[in-house]
Parts: C-alpha cells; structure tokens; sequence
C-alpha cells in the first residue's frame, strides 16, 4: 500500500491515543477512531481532553488508514484532531466510497474546511479494495489549510470586500484570487495588494514554505509581523506597505536569507531597526522602512548590503550622523531618501563613493557642512537633489550646471550665500528647483543672471526663490519662463518695481506667491491670461491702482490674497465669476463703493470673506444670505450703515462674524440668534440702540460678544446667563444699567472692575488673531483708566505669546483642553478631519454616537470625535451628562476630553461632538475578545498587562467615587468602555449615562432616576437597579468585580452558555479557588512557559486573589461588595505581589528607593496616592527635602519640551518659580490645619508668582 508524495511534504496530522487514531470534523466531534480492522463513529466527550491523553502530532509520517469498505458515503475531507486546537486543520485526506456508513448519516463538513484538489484520483489501495483518496496532497493540504487560516484572521476583521470569496472548496489554492503557484502545484505567491484587508497577519502564513513573494501592500493590517515568517526560507520578496503593523520588527525575519526586496513603509513600527538585516540579509536590493517611528541611530551594518540599489528611512526619528562606512562598497546603488528625521552632522566622505546614485533626498534634517564643488563628478548620474530644511552653508556650486540628468534640486532652508549659478540652464531636464529661505543675493548689478538662463530650462514646473537677500528691480526675464511653470514663489525678499506688462505670458502658472516684497505700481491686465491659476497671493506689497477686470477670466481661482496693499477703486463686480473661489481676503487697502452683490452670490466661499478697513459704504446686500457654506465673515473698518439684512440668518454655518467699526443702526436684530454656530459676533462702535435682545442668549456656541461704543440702553438681560460658553464680553460705552448676571453659566468670564468680583484674567484670555485684529477679554463699564489698564497687562502678555508660539509634531497627541484651553473646533474642523464623518474613519459607536478618528490643525493632531445621534432619543441629555461629568474631573486613567462642539452642519441640523484623546489601542473589549481565531502575543494580553490594567480602572473608580465632590457614578463599566493608550495604560471613558450624587438630590429627583430604566448594559448592571434601587457607587462596583472576572476568565457575562441561573459570577464561584487554572483566559499561556511548573504555581496563586477579589466586588447585595477604598487598596497588593513573584525581590536599600522615586517624578509627574509613596515618605516631605538645591531635579521633565533646556536664564527662571510654587504647596499641605496658609493669602501668592515669572519672560 502506497500513498503518492510530492517533493519534501507528507501526507498526515494525526492524534494517537494508544494503538487506535482519533479523527474528527471539529473540536467538538464527532470523532471517528480507527482501529486495526475497522472504522467507528464515537460521539462521547472528547476522549482525549477528558481521560487526559496528549495528541502528538505524527509531522513526517504517512497516515495509514486501515478502514472497512462501509465506512463513507461521500467525498469529505477527514482532520486529526489534537487538544487546545482551535480548529486547525493543516492537512486533510478525502476517502470517497459507493456505500454509506450504517452508524450514522453521512457528516457535511464547514464550507471552510472542504478544500479539494482537482488532480485524478490515485489509487489507494490494490486489488479487491474500491477504496481511493482523491486527496490534497500533504502539500497542496498545507497550502490551503494556511491560506484559510490567513483568510479567517482578515475577513474575520471586516476586511476583505469580496476579494477572497474563491477562497473555497470549490476549486483548489492555485485558483484563488492573489494565489500564484509553482509548476509542483506549491503555492509560491501571495498577492493583495490594495484590497482594504482589515485584521492581522495570520502566523499560518509561514506554512507556505515554498512562497516567493508575499505582496499585502496597501491594506488595513494591524498588529505585529509574526516571528514565524522567519521560516519562509525561500521568501524573496515581502512588501507589507501602507498598512497599520506596529510593534518592532521581528529579529527572526533576518531568517529570510533570500529575501531581496522588503517593504515596510508607512506603517507604525517602532524601535530600533535591526542592525542583523545588514549581517544576514545581503542578498537585499531594496529596503523600505520609511514613515514608521524607529529611533536610534542609522544602523552601520547596512553598509554591508553590497546589491542594495534603494534604500529609505525618511519620516521616522533616527537620530546620529550617516554611518561614515555607507557608501563604500555599494556599486549598484541608485536612490537614498532619509528625509524627515534627526539626523545631524556632515555627509561622510565615503557617501561620494556612490557614483552610480541616481536620486538623493536628505531633507528635514539637522545635517550641516558644505556641499562639495566637484559634486558632478562625485554623483555623475544624478537625477533629485534635496537637503531642504537642513543647516548647509557656502555657495550652490556652479558645478550642479554639469548635472545634465538633474531633474530636481532642493536647497531651500538652509544658511546657502552668494549668488545662485548663472548657467543653471543648461540643465535642460530641470522641473523643480527650491532655493528659498537662504541668504542668497542678487541685485540690480549683479545676481539675476540665472533667471534669464532659466529661460532654456523648457520643463521647469516649480521654482522657489522667496525669503533670500534678493533686492533691486523685479526680473524682467521671469516672463520668458517655460509655459510648463506652474508654482511661482517671489514672496518675502527687497524686490521692488512693478509686475512686468506681460506677466500673462507664463499661462501655465496654477499658483503665484508674491507677497511681502517692495513691488508697487499696478497689477498688469494681463494676469487675466493666468487661466488655470487656483491660488493667488498679491498680498503685503505697494500695489496701487485699480484691480484689472480681466481678473474676472480666472474662474479656477480657489483663493485670492490682495490684503495689505493700497488698491483702490470699486471692487469689481466681475468677481463673482469665481466660481470655485472659497478664501476672499481683500482687507486694508482703499476700496471703495458699495459691497457687490455678485460676490456675496457666491456659494462657493466657504472658508471667509474678508473685506475689513477699507472704505466700503452703503447697505449690506441682502445676497449676504447667499452665503449658506460661509464659516467667517469679517467686515469691519468700513462706512457700512443701514440695518443688518434679515436674510444673513440663512448662513447657518457662520461661526466669525465681525461688523465693528462701520455704520450700522437700528436695533440688534433678534433673528440673529438662529445663526447657532456663532462663536464671535463683534458689533462693536456702530449706531445700535435699544435693549439687546434676548435672542442672543439662544446662541449657545457664543464665546466672544463685542457690543461697546453703541446707543444701548437697558439693563443687561438675564438671559445672557444661557451663554454657558462665553468667556469674552465688551458692553463698555453705553448707556446699559443693572450688573452682570451671576446666575449659573458664565463660569469664565474674567476681569473688569472690581464690583463685578470676577477674577483676574489668565494669560490663555487673550490671543492674536492671525487676520491682524486683536481679540481681548475686558468687561469694562466704567473708568477708561480700568480699559488702559487691562490693555497694558494684554500687551505684556501678548510680548510673552509671541516670544513662546508652540509647535506641535504631526500626529501627536491633542493636549486636553482644561489644561491648555484650546478654543472650540467648527463643524467644519471636524468635518474636514474625518472626510466628511467617512466610514474610513469610523472607529466605534453606541447608543447614542458614533465615534471618529479625526485629523485637526493640517493633520498634526489626531483625536477621536465622538458625534452625537441627536435624533436618538436621550442622545441630548447624554451630551449634557458626559460634559458635566467630564468638565470638572481630572484623572490619568480617565479619558481626557479635549474641546467640543455644539453648532449647525451643513444641512442646518443641530450638531454635537466631543473631541477626545485618541487611543491608538482601541477598547479592552478587542483585546479579551479578538475576532482573530490565532491567539498571538500581538492580539492578546499577558497578566501582567491584564493586572495594569486593572489598576488604572480600580483607581479610576476610587477618584470618582471619593475624591470627587459631588461623587460621579459611572453607571456603565464594560470592556468597550475601557481605551488602551499606546503603552497599554487605560482610560476610562464614555460618561454618557453617569450620573452625578448631589446631597441635597429630592426623593422626587431619585425616584425620576429610577424611571429612566436601568442604567448600564446587560451583564454588567447591577441587579438592583433592575428592582428600581436608586444609582449609587455600589452599582460601578458590581460592574467593576463582572469586569474583573472577564478579563481573567476570557468570558464575556453575556455569553450564550450564561442562562436560566448560570452566570458569570457563579461560573467563576465554582472553580474558585482549586479549579481556577480550568476557568483562566487560554490566551494567557501565549505569553508564559505553560509546561514550567513554578510558573503555573506562580499564575495559580495571582489569579485567585484576582478572581477572588472579582468575586467580592460582585455579590448579589450591594451592602456585601468590597467598599471601592478597600478594592483599589486589594488590587495594588495583588499587581505589587505578581510584581515580586514573576520579578524577584524588589526590595532595596533607601537611597536607591528614593533615587528611583525622583527618577519617576522627574520623568513623569506623580501623584501623592502613587505606589511610589509609602511609609513615612509623602509628596510633602519628599519636596520638602528637595528645596531649594536639587529642584529642578524633581520637576515634571515634561516643563522642558516648552523651553530651551540648556539655556541658564530660562532654569534659573525656572528654578527660581519653581521654588517659590514649592514652597506655597509645602505651606498649603502641613500637618496641622492651624499652620496652613489662608486660601485667600495662597490666591494672593499664586497670582503674584504667576505674574512674576510671566514679566520676568516677557523683558527677556
């Protein structure tokens, strides 16, 4: 008897039990055990897991099947079954036969698992036998058991689209969509590049032992590579591009000795970048590890890839020189792109050794030196050429003339000087050439020369001259550009005279940035030829005259800048043949006439119209209203009189809208209030009279209102107390009578006269508005000497803004806004961010929102949105409920909330939104219930991380519960409600259905509690609140022991085998505590040694308590769960014990405790209830011993990312506050209630410390 084989691979996976082998469909059964002599059907418990039996997998070996001719009726495949399997199924045979099996009906297995081949039938017995197995061969079985299997772990994440539906039974591997294979039926590729797969990379992969290329580019993947892809010997090209990896880049894929192109660009790995991929992977010609974050240092070992030809690390944040061995021995070398980390020093010598370099690209970096004058002959076959951003000096070399191939060059901002080559065109293929923001020079004797040899250079498509030294009379010669230019940058140099005549001749401009120059006279008619321009900036210059009508003919102009200049005349009219304009800036310049009406009939400006400080008079059209998508309008400084039109209220999405300083009368017009998106409206120093209206106070979005220097009278109306937002308010000069409301809202108004008793303003009360106007908060109704005042301390502080801009790093983090008081964002902000609320950008919902990844401030902030269903019913109070849980609380394990919005969207619809922190990991409940069927260390949680967890939401409870006055109850704790920061920490968050335990709460308002209906979600609700009970922290400790238990024991309490009177907490109450290793998550031994007996002792012991402890907190009667104190204190015991058994001993000496202390507050910032605090040592008494030497010491590091760290004045400044906010804590926080400082004396202090330094940074 003979089984046919094919190359290396066998048939069989087989599970022995004695002398019989057990079979089976699933892990369920039925199973077939095979004898000696016959074939029969078990239908028992699983014999193996019941008497403890262990499956050995017979990997190597021929299946021998000794069966009667009765046994099968049809053709189906047949698996061997092994325990703790998750229906693997890696090889399978198929027995087909005429007759039927008198034990059972025949058995039709999952769609998933029929795989056949479609090869003839070999015979599998001789003589009399009918049996035969038309069979995947060990190999084929394999193929396509791994080929499942990476399909379960990607449709299973909603990925897939319908790309993957051949994958079946119907045909064999070979013929699957993206599967390529071998003339020995082996599969040898596996292409899907593009075909928005979600999940994770199967570890099933690399049981394709004969792939060649594996090409997942351009998908949605996450999670880590699997280490196993290291056995793919025979692997030569892996290209897992433009997905969502993360994690480091496993040690083992160095395995792949064949491997000559690997791609893993733009994904989210991190780490250093394997120095073994130079020592093991030399047969690699290309490397792609850009956009990642990898740190460390270039690594030198890749100087050892002889046949690299293409390598790039642009956007990570390698730091260090280039490796001064790259380059030398590299003679198929062609491109290098290191663009946009922190590398620093010179260009090695040995890098000039790569004559056969085609394209470099070294851009946004630190690098510095000069660049040689015989870089022709160093690079001969040069094509781009980029060192942007980065701090070179000297002259441009004349030599880069030679480069007859360059196509690209690059050098702007840099510390380049001289004059630019003159015979730059003879570069005959040139297209792009940046030299901005240098000290070049040229003037009207010498320096132009090399603009009228551009004049040769026929492909130019972009040049970049602006911000240099250049001065002397506008180039004549720019006009003879090639027609193929299409970017023009001349802005921000001494240039003057006037724009050449015909300046229309370079037709193929799409944007020209000429701004901040000398330049006067008129703008020619003939920029009317400039057809295809979208962007025009003329702004900051001497223009005069009239602006030319041909400006009418450019109808794909998207933004027009002409501020800042002294044009005159009527605006024409024929502007509104803009069709596609959004940004209209024409202010301070001397217009005059009437505002036309065709402009303000436009609905394509969306972003603002800014037509401020000119001389504009006459009515405001009522086509204002035309303005529906319109989010600013800024008319100030003008002659405008009349009423406010009526119809401006159709601009619904309006959130700027600036009339001050023209000639306005009449009443404030009640209608608008129905722009509900406003944020500023200024009317101030125009001719209203009357009351203001109590339509105002509907505007709930209101943070700014300017009404001083008008005719109102009246008292100031109650309803301005709605504008719970407000934080700037001017009624000065007017005849206004009465106080200021003090009822509730209006919390952050500031400053004024002292009988309002509102409280100095901070610095974060004043900004600069980048259109050139400044915004301040005063509410003065009396003295002028009060306003020069105020306006004195704002300029001070502006001095200190100015001197301090912050930048932020793309995709980090948002800041929340109770610390840094960011303004609200716009409908438009958020539409923007998530394209249009896109399912691409969804990334959770609920009951009542749905929850957005979003991009903010040009994609350099990333937070989740979450946007309100308003039309669900209790949505609205949800939105209330979560912003007044969320305004006052401050915790690290709660989700930080950012800013919100509450406006109007584009269909005029009532809109809410919360923007949070985003969490790049996702929800707890993803991680205890993966879709993905392959547990790996990537997709799964360890103990201890399971423990860490644990903590931050206990701790998180404790703060609600007790150190929150009022308390806060949760009210709905569960899995999805938990987020997992990038280093795994967790937030609590989603406060929709708190609910907040006022003292002074009426039984009539408790009883209106109990009738909304339970509170929280089914299985982790309190069983109480189902009787009607009133919500109390009790509540969110029953959730909490629920949430305990399911994320030790991997079982959600909603499972389907929770029924009638099992549920999770008596299923774990069975097994507790000498059966807890039966009930524990399986996937907790991913990440230990499960055969080491110490450390199952080890898991056993924590898990008890864990258990025990989730036990406690969830017990029918609430007066019998564990008070939240003595959990948070029980939790910190068991994670602090599991420290010490699976760490060894902690302890150590004083001096090395406190050093680790310090260690700790300088990197991040305790707080006193932290683990670090214990015995006699407290916050207090660890400052105290701190002051004043060694203070910097122990100050937050996260100061320094706001200053310069090495400059001396900024830390003895520093030092200097620091000491004295020390010690006003230290005097707050001593022993005896007698000895602390009054808190009116501490506000006096605290405001004068505040000033001190702010002053101090403002003279510097």
């Amino acid at each position: 008897m003979e089984i046919e084989e094919e190359g290396e691979e066998v048939f069989g996976e087989a599970a022995a039990a004695g002398s019989n082998i057990l079979l089976s469909l699933s892990d369920n059964g039925p199973y077939f055990v095979l004898a000696s002599n016959s074939l029969g059907l078990y239908t028992g418990p699983n014999p193996v897991a019941n008497h403890g039996l262990r499956a050995n997998l017979l990997v190597g070996l021929l299946l021998v099947l000794w069966a009667h001719q009765n046994a099968i009726s049809t053709a189906r495949p047949i698996h061997c079954w092994t325990d703790r399997s998750r229906a693997r199924f890696r090889r399978g045979l198929v027995l087909t036969s005429g007759h039927r099996l008198a034990a059972s009906p025949p058995l039709a297995p999952p769609p998933e698992c029929a795989v056949t081949g479609s090869r003839a039938q070999p015979q599998l017995f001789s003589g009399d036998s009918e049996f035969s197995v038309c069979a995947l061969r060990g190999a084929d079985g394999e193929d396509a058991a791994a080929l499942l299997a990476f399909k379960a772990a990607v449709v299973g994440n909603g990925g897939g689209n319908g790309v993957l539906a051949s994958w079946n039974g119907s045909a064999g591997p070979c013929s699957w969509e993206g599967v390529a294979c071998g003339r020995h039926g082996r599969v040898v590729a596996l292409s899907l590049p593009g075909h928005d797969l979600s999940g994770t990379l199967s570890p099933a992969v690399s049981n394709l032992t004969s792939l060649r290329k594996l090409d997942l580019s351009y998908n949605w993947l996450h999670g880590g590579i699997p280490a196993s892809l290291g056995q793919l010997h025979r692997l030569r090209e892996l290209d897992l591009s433009f997905n969502t990896f993360s994690g480091e880049v496993p040690s083992n894929l160095t395995s792949c000795t064949s491997l000559e192109y690997l791609a893993l660009g733009s994904n989210k790995f991190a780490g250093h970048i394997p120095s073994e991929l130079g020592n093991t992977l030399t047969r690699l010609q290309v490397l792609g590890l850009d956009n990642n974050s990898f740190v460390g240092h270039w690594p030198a070992s890749l100087a050892n890839l002889t046949s690299l030809g293409y390598l790039s690390l642009r956007m990570n944040s390698l730091e260090g020189t280039i490796p001064p061995e790259f380059g030398s021995n590299m003679p198929s070398f062609h491109i290098l792109d290191v663009c946009s980390n922190n590398l620093s020093g010179a260009l090695p010598s040995s890098l000039y050794n790569l004559s056969s370099l085609t394209d470099f690209d070294a851009g946004n970096n630190k690098l510095n030196g000069n660049i040689p004058t015989d870089i022709d002959e160093k690079f001969p076959h040069l094509r781009s050429f980029a060192v942007f951003n980065n701090q070179f000096s000297g002259e441009i070399p004349s030599s880069f003339t030679n480069l007859t191939n360059l196509t690209s060059l690059q050098l702007s901002e840099n510390g380049f000087s001289g004059f630019v080559p003159r015979d730059l065109g003879r570069l005959n293929a040139l297209q792009n050439l940046q030299l901005g923001v240098n000290m070049l020079e040229a003037g009207d004797i010498k320096g132009w020369e090399f603009v009228e040899s551009l004049t040769n250079c026929s492909k130019l498509e972009t040049l970049v001259l602006s911000d240099n030294n250049f001065t002397g009379q506008f180039p004549i010669s720019i006009v003879n550009l090639s027609t193929t230019l299409q970017t023009l940058y001349l802005g921000g140099s001494r240039i003057s005279g006037s724009i050449p005549s015909d300046f229309g001749n370079l037709v193929g401009l799409r944007s020209l940035y000429l701004f901040s120059t000398d330049i006067s006279g008129v703008i020619p008619e003939s920029i009317g030829k400039l057809e295809n321009l979208t962007t025009l900036y003329l702004n900051n210059n001497s223009l005069s005259g009239h602006v030319p009508s041909s400006v009418g003919n450019l109808t794909n102009l998207m933004k027009l800048f002409m501020q800042g200049n002294n044009l005159e005349g009527p605006i024409p009219a024929n502007l509104g043949k803009l069709e596609s304009l959004n940004v209209l800036d024409l202010s301070r310049n001397h217009f005059n006439g009437s505002i036309p009406k065709e402009i303000l009939e436009l609905p394509s400006i969306s972003q603002y119209l800014n037509l401020s400080y000119n001389s504009l008079s006459g009515l405001l059209p009522s086509e204002v209203g035309s303005l529906t998508s319109l989010n600013e309008l800024v008319l100030s400084g003008n002659q405008l009189s009349g009423q406010i039109p009526s119809s401006i209220k159709n601009c619904i999405v309006l959130t700027v809208l600036l009339l001050d300083s023209n000639s306005f009368q009449g009443t404030i017009p009640v209608f608008l209030g129905d722009i509900k998106g406003l944020r500023v409206l200024n009317l101030t120093m125009n001719k209203f009279s009357g009351v203001i209206p109590d339509a105002l106070g509907s505007i709930h979005n209101l943070q700014e209102l300017y009404l001083a220097y008008n005719n109102l009278s009246g008292p100031i109306p109650a309803v301005l107390q709605n504008l719970t937002s407000l934080s700037m308010l001017d009624l000065s000069f007017n005849d206004l009578q009465g106080e200021v409301p003090k009822e509730a809202g209006n919390s952050e108004l500031c400053g004024g006269i002292s009988h309002l008793n509102l409280p100095p303003c901070s610095m974060h009360a004043v900004r600069k508005r980048s259109k050139g106007w400044l915004r301040s908060l005063k509410i003065a109704l009396a003295s002028i000497a009060v306003v020069l005042f105020l306006a004195l301390v704002m300029v001070i502080i502006m001095l200190i803004r100015r001197r301090k801009p912050v930048h932020r790093k793309k995709g980090q983090s948002l800041t929340p806004v109770v610390e840094e008081q960011f303004e609200r964002v716009s409908y438009q902000e958020l539409s923007n961010g998530t394209k249009g609320f896109s399912q691409n950008s969804l990334i959770g919902q609920g009951s009542y929102g749905v929850v957005y990844k979003c991009t903010l401030f040009d994609e350099e902030i990333i937070v989740a949105v979450k946007v309100f269903k308003l039309e669900q019913s209790g949505s609205t109070r949800s939105f209330v409920t979560e912003c007044e849980a969320l305004r006052s609380v401050r915790h690290r394990c709660l989700l930080k909330i950012i800013t919100c919005c509450s406006s109007i969207n584009n269909q005029g619809q009532d809109f809410k939104a919360l923007v949070f922190e985003f969490m790049p990991n996702g929800s707890l409940n993803g991680w205890l219930h993966p879709k993905s069927d392959m547990p790996i260390v990537d997709n799964t949680l360890s103990l201890t991380q399971r423990l860490d967890i644990a903590i931050d939401i206990v701790d998180a409870l404790e703060y609600l519960h007790i150190h929150c006055q009022p308390p806060i109850v949760h009210c709905d704790l569960k899995p999805s409600n938990i987020l997992l920061a990038e280093d795994m920490s967790a937030r609590v968050g989603d406060f929709g259905i708190s609910r907040i335990l006022t003292e002074s709460a009426s039984k009539t308002q408790q009883n209106s509690i109990n009738t909304i209906g339970i509170r929280g979600s089914i299985g982790y609700v309190a069983p109480e609140y189902g009787e009607g009970s009133a919500v109390s922290t009790l509540g969110d400790v029953y959730s909490l022991g629920i949430l305990l238990l399911e994320m030790f024991t991997g079982m959600s309490p909603t499972d389907d085998m929770f029924r009638d009177s099992l549920d999770l907490h008596s299923f774990s109450e069975a097994a507790h505590p000498d059966r807890i290793l039966e009930i524990a998550d399986p996937t907790l031994w991913v990440h230990v040694d499960a055969e080491d007996s110490i450390t199952r002792s080890r898991m056993q012991e924590c898990l008890i308590s864990v258990i025990g402890l989730g036990l406690s907190c969830s017990k029918h009667q609430p007066r019998e769960r564990m008070p939240i104190q003595d959990a948070a204190l029980k939790m910190h015991a068991i994670r602090d014990d599991a420290y010490l058994m699976f760490s060894g001993s902690l302890s150590v000496d004083m001096e090395e405790e406190t050093k680790q202390i310090s260690s700790d507050l300088k990197q991040h910032g305790k707080s006193p209830t932290d683990d670090v605090f214990r015995d006699s040592l407290d916050l207090n008494k660890f400052t105290k011993d701190a002051l004043p030497d060694i203070t910097l010491e122990i100050a937050d590091s996260t100061i320094w990312l706001h200053v310069e760290p090495r400059d001396n004045i900024i830390q003895s400044r520093i030092q200097e506050c620091l000491v004295s906010v020390f010690m006003l804590g230290i005097s707050c926080s001593k022993q005896q209630p007698q000895e602390r400082a009054s808190i009116r004396d501490v506000a006096v202090e605290m405001h004068a410390i505040r000033d001190a330094y702010l002053i101090s940074e403002a003279w510097n």
